[in-house]
């Protein structure tokens, strides 16, 4: 095997001290080593084909160049794709992106911090997995948080989408084939994202007359949401739901193939007695029949922001971006409701 050039190696062909080759190569040796000596070890270093080791440089800088994503579950589809837009972002630059999802797949994160502090620079985390995040919370560390409260004071930078737009967009498409009586399946897992899609829709609902809304939650699988929308459909409420519901709205599309089921196991049809609408825009939406109305997000997009957030935070320069827009992707669950 050829032997690798070493800093030793420039410093002898060059007839310097290895002390100047690191401030040369380091680029701090303005002020402690003449321009002319600096040209000489740079062209050594070139004429010797040298390559600094990164691992050993970032190491004396207190730098890993690794950032941490935080998400809730890696079985999620849509966290997958924020992982592909932050590692391609981050692979761009020289970084490693390390994934933490949670243990069980689906729900909060378990705090991963205590071990793994001293090999990051930087966190990237979901909302969702807020839970995972009480370590880093008056670390050092710089924490750029995902679709996540803005009035947040301890992040240093947000990558949010705009939520509430793509709640607004489906409670305009329903009310517009005539939808009155809605169901909300919630999901149960306590989260800001959540919380403004919930609102959103609340306050949607309000702007029109004669309109009556009835909220459920179920965690995020199928078999619970099945149960929730059997619930809602079936039980009888003053405030909305029941078996007049002609609207079942779900905050994502797990919990609204669960409602597909639910409709079906009550013996009605989707969409011709119970429009539904999901969120995310997952593969399931269009494996599913009849093909689901939902809002599309731009989940590689989010992790290539949230990505370029740190690295700005890294260099020292603030980061401040637009919510990233969000789409409604009307498909065949949606239709007029029925008289």
């Amino acid at each position: 095997m050829a032997h690798r050039p070493t800093s030793r190696d420039v410093a002898q062909a060059a007839g310097v001290s290895q002390a100047t080759v690191s401030l040369v190569l380091g680029d701090k040796w303005r002020g402690r080593v003449s321009e002319r000596t600096a040209g000489l070890v740079r062209d050594t270093a070139r004429e010797l084909g040298y390559r600094p080791n990164l691992a050993a440089r970032h190491l004396r800088l207190g730098r890993t160049r690794t950032a941490l994503l935080v998400v809730p579950a890696l079985t999620n589809e849509f966290f997958a794709r924020v992982y592909t837009g932050a590692a391609g972002m981050a692979a761009e630059h020289g970084f490693g992106v390390v994934l933490y999802p949670s243990p069980e797949g689906v729900g909060p994160a378990r705090d991963p911090f205590a071990s793994a502090r001293a090999a990051l620079d930087g966190v990237i985390a979901s909302s969702m997995a807020a839970q995972a995040l009480g370590a880093i919370r008056g670390s050092d560390l710089p924490l750029v948080m995902l679709d996540s409260d803005p009035d947040d004071p301890v992040p240093a930078a947000w990558v949010n989408v705009d939520i509430a737009d793509g709640m607004r967009q489906v409670a305009a498409h329903l009310l517009g084939l005539g939808h009155r009586r809605f169901v909300h399946l919630a999901s149960a897992v306590p989260s800001w994202t959540f919380e403004v899609r919930a609102r959103a829709l609340r306050e949607a609902l309000r702007q029109v007359p004669g309109t009556s809304l009835r909220t459920v939650s179920a965690p995020l699988n199928a078999d619970a949401a099945r149960e929730a929308a059997e619930r809602a459909l079936t039980s009888p409420e003053t405030s909305g739901g029941g078996p007049d519901a002609t609207a079942l709205v779900c905050d994502d599309d797990i919990l609204a193939a669960g409602a597909y089921k639910a409709v079906r196991r009550l013996g009605r049809r989707v969409p011709d007695d119970v429009s539904v609408t999901g969120f995310d825009d997952l593969a399931l939406a269009t494996a599913v029949e009849p093909e689901l109305t939902t809002v599309r997000l731009p989940a590689e997009r989010v992790g290539e922001q949230g990505m370029a957030a740190l690295l700005a935070v890294l260099d020292g320069r603030s980061f401040e971006a637009p919510d990233l827009p969000v789409s409604l992707i009307p498909r065949a669950s949606t239709a007029r409701a029925p008289r």
